[in-house]
Protein backbone atom coordinates (compact mmCIF):
# COMPACT_ATOMS: atom_id res chain seq x y z
CA UNK A 1 0.00 0.00 0.00
CA UNK A 2 1.59 3.17 -0.95
CA UNK A 3 -0.37 6.58 0.71
CA UNK A 4 -0.16 10.20 0.58
CA UNK A 5 -1.03 12.57 2.77
CA UNK A 6 -1.25 15.97 1.82
CA UNK A 7 -2.73 19.78 2.78
CA UNK A 8 -3.68 20.55 -0.25
CA UNK A 9 -5.12 24.53 0.76
CA UNK A 10 -7.93 24.44 -1.01
CA UNK A 11 -8.70 20.86 -2.89
CA UNK A 12 -9.93 23.14 -5.81
CA UNK A 13 -6.82 25.46 -6.26
CA UNK A 14 -4.73 22.43 -5.84
CA UNK A 15 -6.80 20.79 -8.77
CA UNK A 16 -6.35 24.83 -10.85
CA UNK A 17 -2.54 24.05 -9.86
CA UNK A 18 -1.75 20.83 -11.63
CA UNK A 19 -2.77 18.53 -9.13
CA UNK A 20 -4.53 15.66 -10.96
CA UNK A 21 -1.95 15.58 -13.68
CA UNK A 22 0.86 14.83 -10.82
CA UNK A 23 -1.43 12.46 -9.55
CA UNK A 24 -1.45 10.75 -12.23
CA UNK A 25 2.77 10.56 -12.62
CA UNK A 26 2.60 9.49 -8.99
CA UNK A 27 0.31 6.65 -8.55
CA UNK A 28 -1.08 6.16 -4.96
CA UNK A 29 -3.38 3.78 -3.04
CA UNK A 30 -4.84 6.12 -0.82
CA UNK A 31 -4.53 9.83 -0.64
CA UNK A 32 -5.76 11.57 2.59
CA UNK A 33 -6.13 15.06 1.71
CA UNK A 34 -6.62 18.01 4.61
CA UNK A 35 -8.25 21.73 4.42
CA UNK A 36 -9.91 20.61 1.27
CA UNK A 37 -11.89 23.76 2.01
CA UNK A 38 -15.10 22.58 0.14
CA UNK A 39 -18.25 20.05 0.62
CA UNK A 40 -18.09 17.38 -2.32
CA UNK A 41 -20.78 19.14 -4.60
CA UNK A 42 -18.35 21.44 -5.83
CA UNK A 43 -15.68 19.49 -6.76
CA UNK A 44 -14.84 17.86 -10.39
CA UNK A 45 -14.80 14.25 -8.52
CA UNK A 46 -15.02 12.65 -12.02
CA UNK A 47 -11.45 13.82 -12.44
CA UNK A 48 -10.32 11.75 -9.18
CA UNK A 49 -12.83 8.65 -10.71
CA UNK A 50 -11.11 9.04 -13.70
CA UNK A 51 -7.91 7.85 -11.56
CA UNK A 52 -9.58 4.75 -10.03
CA UNK A 53 -10.48 6.45 -6.51
CA UNK A 54 -13.53 5.86 -4.72
CA UNK A 55 -13.68 8.75 -1.76
CA UNK A 56 -14.83 9.51 1.88
CA UNK A 57 -15.34 13.21 2.52
CA UNK A 58 -16.09 15.18 6.00
CA UNK A 59 -16.62 18.84 4.98
CA UNK A 60 -16.50 21.48 7.48
CA UNK A 61 -19.91 23.17 8.41
CA UNK A 62 -18.09 26.79 7.68
CA UNK A 63 -17.60 27.49 3.91
CA UNK A 64 -14.02 27.72 2.88
CA UNK A 65 -12.25 26.20 5.91
CA UNK A 66 -10.84 23.44 6.82
CA UNK A 67 -12.12 19.52 5.77
CA UNK A 68 -10.56 16.27 5.12
CA UNK A 69 -11.29 13.62 2.49
CA UNK A 70 -9.77 10.06 1.63
CA UNK A 71 -9.70 8.71 -1.59
CA UNK A 72 -8.49 5.32 -2.40
CA UNK A 73 -7.98 2.66 -5.23
CA UNK A 74 -9.99 0.07 -3.24
CA UNK A 75 -13.11 0.80 -1.25
CA UNK A 76 -12.43 1.47 2.24
CA UNK A 77 -14.28 -1.86 4.07
CA UNK A 78 -15.23 0.53 7.15
CA UNK A 79 -15.62 4.58 7.18
CA UNK A 80 -16.31 7.02 9.96
CA UNK A 81 -16.70 11.01 9.75
CA UNK A 82 -15.61 12.72 12.78
CA UNK A 83 -14.41 11.28 16.11
CA UNK A 84 -17.49 11.85 17.97
CA UNK A 85 -17.07 15.01 19.32
CA UNK A 86 -19.29 17.65 18.07
CA UNK A 87 -16.79 20.54 18.75
CA UNK A 88 -14.12 19.34 16.19
CA UNK A 89 -16.38 17.28 13.92
CA UNK A 90 -18.06 20.36 12.95
CA UNK A 91 -14.81 21.79 11.80
CA UNK A 92 -14.29 18.57 9.71
CA UNK A 93 -10.74 16.91 11.44
CA UNK A 94 -10.73 13.83 11.74
CA UNK A 95 -11.90 11.14 9.08
CA UNK A 96 -11.34 7.44 9.73
CA UNK A 97 -10.77 4.65 7.07
CA UNK A 98 -10.55 1.21 7.54
CA UNK A 99 -8.23 -1.49 4.92
CA UNK A 100 -8.76 -4.97 6.28
CA UNK A 101 -6.73 -4.84 9.74
CA UNK A 102 -5.32 -1.48 8.93
CA UNK A 103 -7.19 1.81 9.81
CA UNK A 104 -6.17 5.31 8.87
CA UNK A 105 -7.11 8.48 10.61
CA UNK A 106 -6.68 11.21 8.25
CA UNK A 107 -6.35 14.31 10.05
CA UNK A 108 -6.22 18.72 10.51
CA UNK A 109 -4.90 19.37 13.80
CA UNK A 110 -6.06 22.73 14.79
CA UNK A 111 -3.04 25.14 14.04
CA UNK A 112 -3.49 28.03 17.13
CA UNK A 113 -1.73 30.53 14.70
CA UNK A 114 -4.62 33.12 15.18
CA UNK A 115 -4.61 33.51 19.14
CA UNK A 116 -4.36 32.79 22.84
CA UNK A 117 -8.47 31.35 21.93
CA UNK A 118 -7.50 29.24 19.19
CA UNK A 119 -3.71 28.08 20.88
CA UNK A 120 -5.82 26.68 23.70
CA UNK A 121 -8.22 24.74 21.33
CA UNK A 122 -5.37 23.30 19.77
CA UNK A 123 -3.99 22.32 23.03
CA UNK A 124 -7.18 20.57 24.19
CA UNK A 125 -7.62 19.22 20.59
CA UNK A 126 -4.23 17.60 21.56
CA UNK A 127 -4.90 16.29 24.64
CA UNK A 128 -8.91 14.68 23.67
CA UNK A 129 -7.48 13.22 20.59
CA UNK A 130 -4.45 11.73 22.19
CA UNK A 131 -7.64 9.98 24.69
CA UNK A 132 -9.39 8.99 21.24
CA UNK A 133 -6.86 7.06 20.00
CA UNK A 134 -5.97 5.65 22.98
CA UNK A 135 -9.70 3.92 22.93
CA UNK A 136 -9.79 3.25 19.49
CA UNK A 137 -6.99 1.24 19.42
CA UNK A 138 -8.31 -1.34 21.91
CA UNK A 139 -10.46 -2.38 18.72
CA UNK A 140 -8.55 -1.40 16.29
CA UNK A 141 -4.59 -1.89 17.39
CA UNK A 142 -3.23 -1.23 13.90
CA UNK A 143 -3.14 2.72 13.24
CA UNK A 144 -1.50 4.82 10.74
CA UNK A 145 -2.32 8.82 11.63
CA UNK A 146 -1.63 11.03 9.24
CA UNK A 147 -2.07 14.67 8.04
CA UNK A 148 -1.25 18.27 9.47
CA UNK A 149 -0.41 18.18 12.82
CA UNK A 150 0.92 21.65 12.71
CA UNK A 151 3.44 20.87 14.69
CA UNK A 152 7.81 20.47 14.44
CA UNK A 153 8.27 17.98 16.69
CA UNK A 154 12.24 18.56 17.22
CA UNK A 155 15.20 21.09 16.01
CA UNK A 156 15.70 18.98 13.09
CA UNK A 157 12.47 19.66 11.94
CA UNK A 158 12.65 23.65 11.29
CA UNK A 159 14.96 25.76 9.73
CA UNK A 160 15.44 28.42 12.87
CA UNK A 161 14.72 26.46 15.88
CA UNK A 162 16.35 28.93 17.72
CA UNK A 163 14.10 32.16 16.48
CA UNK A 164 10.91 30.02 16.57
CA UNK A 165 11.44 28.35 20.12
CA UNK A 166 8.14 30.73 21.55
CA UNK A 167 6.29 30.56 18.14
CA UNK A 168 2.69 28.46 17.64
CA UNK A 169 3.86 25.27 16.05
CA UNK A 170 6.88 24.64 17.96
CA UNK A 171 6.18 25.72 21.68
CA UNK A 172 7.75 23.31 24.11
CA UNK A 173 4.13 22.14 25.10
CA UNK A 174 3.45 20.93 21.60
CA UNK A 175 6.97 19.44 20.66
CA UNK A 176 6.20 17.57 24.27
CA UNK A 177 2.83 16.38 23.35
CA UNK A 178 5.07 14.84 19.84
CA UNK A 179 7.47 13.17 22.61
CA UNK A 180 4.42 11.48 24.38
CA UNK A 181 2.56 10.60 21.13
CA UNK A 182 5.62 9.25 19.81
CA UNK A 183 6.11 6.68 23.40
CA UNK A 184 2.82 5.74 23.63
CA UNK A 185 3.48 3.31 20.99
CA UNK A 186 3.99 5.35 17.15
CA UNK A 187 6.59 5.37 15.45
CA UNK A 188 7.44 8.30 12.68
CA UNK A 189 7.36 6.82 9.18
CA UNK A 190 9.75 9.43 8.06
CA UNK A 191 12.21 9.36 10.60
CA UNK A 192 12.50 5.39 10.93
CA UNK A 193 13.23 5.61 7.40
CA UNK A 194 15.44 8.73 7.34
CA UNK A 195 16.89 9.07 10.40
CA UNK A 196 19.30 12.10 9.79
CA UNK A 197 17.64 13.86 7.07
CA UNK A 198 16.44 17.39 6.70
CA UNK A 199 13.53 17.68 4.93
CA UNK A 200 10.22 20.20 5.21
CA UNK A 201 6.83 19.56 4.66
CA UNK A 202 5.50 23.61 4.66
CA UNK A 203 7.40 26.48 3.83
CA UNK A 204 5.77 30.06 4.47
CA UNK A 205 4.85 32.12 1.01
CA UNK A 206 6.61 34.94 2.27
CA UNK A 207 10.61 35.87 1.70
CA UNK A 208 11.32 33.13 -1.29
CA UNK A 209 11.01 30.51 1.82
CA UNK A 210 10.09 27.50 -0.35
CA UNK A 211 13.09 28.42 -2.98
CA UNK A 212 15.03 28.57 -0.06
CA UNK A 213 14.33 25.43 1.75
CA UNK A 214 13.57 27.38 4.95
CA UNK A 215 10.89 25.26 6.00
CA UNK A 216 9.16 23.13 8.72
CA UNK A 217 7.95 19.70 9.37
CA UNK A 218 4.22 19.83 10.35
CA UNK A 219 3.14 17.11 8.28
CA UNK A 220 3.03 13.46 9.71
CA UNK A 221 2.44 9.41 9.18
CA UNK A 222 2.50 7.54 12.49
CA UNK A 223 2.36 4.36 12.32
CA UNK A 224 1.53 1.81 14.94
CA UNK A 225 4.49 -0.35 16.66
CA UNK A 226 2.12 -3.43 15.58
CA UNK A 227 2.79 -3.23 12.10
CA UNK A 228 6.13 -0.70 11.91
CA UNK A 229 8.07 -3.74 10.48
CA UNK A 230 5.75 -3.25 7.66
CA UNK A 231 7.04 0.19 5.96
CA UNK A 232 9.13 -0.51 2.78
CA UNK A 233 9.89 3.26 2.92
CA UNK A 234 9.10 6.53 3.36
CA UNK A 235 9.54 10.47 1.92
CA UNK A 236 8.49 13.90 1.31
CA UNK A 237 7.91 15.12 -2.50
CA UNK A 238 8.67 18.94 -2.19
CA UNK A 239 8.42 19.27 -5.98
CA UNK A 240 4.99 19.15 -5.63
CA UNK A 241 3.27 22.82 -5.75
CA UNK A 242 -0.01 23.05 -5.64
CA UNK A 243 0.13 24.20 -2.34
CA UNK A 244 1.96 25.92 0.82
CA UNK A 245 2.48 22.47 1.60
CA UNK A 246 3.87 19.40 0.07
CA UNK A 247 2.80 15.67 0.17
CA UNK A 248 4.29 12.80 2.28
CA UNK A 249 4.31 9.20 1.17
CA UNK A 250 4.84 5.90 3.01
CA UNK A 251 4.80 2.35 1.09
CA UNK A 252 3.83 -0.26 3.85
CA UNK A 253 3.02 -3.80 3.06
CA UNK A 254 -0.78 -4.94 3.68
CA UNK A 255 0.55 -8.38 4.20
CA UNK A 256 1.64 -8.82 8.02
CA UNK A 257 4.86 -9.82 7.82
CA UNK A 258 6.04 -13.74 9.92
CA UNK A 259 7.57 -11.70 13.06
CA UNK A 260 4.42 -9.95 13.26
CA UNK A 261 2.22 -13.59 13.35
CA UNK A 262 4.43 -14.85 15.76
Amino acid sequence: MRLLTYNVNGIRAAIKNGLIDWLQQHPTDVLCFQEVKATHDVVDLALFEALGYTYHWHAAEKKGYSGVATFSKRPADYAVLGCGLAHYDCEGRILRTDFDDITVLNCYFPSGTTGELRQGVKMQFLAEFFDYVQDLRQSRPNLIVVGDYNIAHTERDIHDPARNKNTTGFLPEERAWMDRWFASGFVDAFRTKNPDAVEYSWWSYRAGARANNKGWRIDYISVAESIADRIQAAGHHPEAVHSDHGPVWVAINEIKSERANE
